[in-house]
């Protein structure tokens, strides 16, 4: 997948400046990930399309400050059907998610503190993959095809969660997320005459442990 090595790359290029920083925090976190759906219309009726729920995944490194602010660059991965439910028929097909996004921390409590809530908001981008093995033939294909290609869309993140010191440089997380981008048109793909819009969301909540250096405590 070249543009999932792009993502990663531009990752990693995106670590450089906090790799440098005095002060900051890396780790990563799991949970699950759940969709919200669209619908997909057509003149015999709709389907409604979405993403399964499943694993989700993700690493980031955070530069703190003394202050209440901090900032937080995440690299997410999240497993995934594309589904189409309908009539009483279904399809399925596999795929998968990758996301890259900064957000900006807001803290209720200063760095140091044994209990730090916080509240996050920022932007990225995420890449919807269709990884399942062609059919001859789909249910519902007068809706949509789930097919096997690749989306990069803009993604707007927001949450909040809570730090909890447990050791002198060890931290566990507890946090949710909401990550919205615009409907995968090129993974879920309107047959002619079908029409599907809007956003989609996706709530992850999760759990993770991170590390901070001598300098970020």
């Amino acid at each position: 997948m070249r543009s999932a090595r792009t993502l990663v790359v531009c990752f990693a290029a995106a670590l450089a400046p906090f790799a440098v920083a005095q002060k900051w925090e890396f780790g990563g976190a799991v949970g699950g990930g759940f969709y919200t759906s669209q619908d997909v219309t057509a003149p015999g009726g709709s389907a409604s399309a979405k993403i399964g729920s499943n694993l989700a995944g993700s690493v980031f490194v955070a530069n703190n400050t003394q202050s209440k602010w901090g900032g937080e660059l995440r690299f997410d991965y999240q497993l995934g059907d594309l589904d189409l439910n309908g009539g009483g028929s279904s399809a399925s097909f596999a795929a998968r998610t990758y996301g890259i996004h900064y957000d900006a921390l807001w803290y209720a409590a200063p760095n140091g503190s044994k209990l730090r809530p916080f509240v996050a908001a920022g932007a990225g981008a995420k890449m919807y993959v269709g990884t399942g093995a062609p059919q001859a033939y789909q249910p519902l294909s007068n809706y949509a095809l789930l097919t096997h290609d690749q989306q990069i869309l803009p993604m707007v993140s927001a949450g909040g969660g809570v730090k909890m010191q447990v050791g002198s440089r060890v931290q566990l997380r507890v946090e949710f997320h909401d990550y919205l981008t615009p409907f995968p048109k090129q993974v879920i793909t309107p047959n002619t005459g079908a029409k599907v819009g809007g956003w989609i969301q996706d709530f992850v909540p999760s759990v993770g442990i991170s590390f901070t250096s001598p300098e970020g405590r």
